[in-house]
């Protein structure tokens, strides 16, 4: 009966364990998500201006090359 109950107690304390690393991952995620919209609010007009001229450039038939 005893090894019975560590057995659950042992079982109990690795699925708190498992838990905080879901919530770290989750912290980790939303972290990396909100640097994402913040690089995109940042440089959206140039990263804009870039696609643009490329796909002007790809439409015309130019390339970047001058030779």
């Amino acid at each position: 009966m005893l090894d019975y109950l560590r057995i659950m107690i042992a079982a109990r304390t690795a699925n708190s364990e498992r838990g905080a690393s879901a919530v770290e991952y989750g912290l980790l995620i939303a972290g990396i998500a909100a640097l994402i919209v913040v690089i995109v609010f940042a440089f959206g007009d140039n990263i804009q201006d870039i696609f643009n001229s490329t796909c002007d450039a790809v439409a015309t038939g130019t390339g970047c090359a001058s030779d």
